[in-house]
């Protein structure tokens, strides 16, 4: 008897047409893309705890939600962009 998951891969193989491999540039490509976006994503991150240990020891809540609010922003729109990016290098 087959678990839930493989039921599920199987069907998600059947729905999702099969693309064509990725040339060695293309991997190469993406790469270097995922890089670039972890590196932008530590430079964000170090700035902003900065910035996170200063209001915390001043002791302000509310910069201190709304610098964490800002992290988790930043992260979820360079990895939209970083997605992005990768997708146009498959597309070609």
């Amino acid at each position: 008897m087959k678990s839930a998951y493989e039921l599920a891969m199987e069907r998600l193989e059947r729905s999702e047409p099969k693309g064509r491999a990725l040339t060695a540039e293309q991997k190469k490509r993406i790469g270097e893309i995922d890089l670039v976006y972890k590196g932008r994503w530590a430079e964000r991150e170090i700035f902003l705890k900065g910035q996170l240990e200063t209001e915390l020891a001043k002791g302000d809540p509310d910069a201190v939600e709304q610098i964490r609010r800002q992290l988790a922003s930043e992260k979820a729109r360079l990895d939209e962009e970083c997605e992005d990016e990768k997708e146009r290098v498959r597309r070609g």
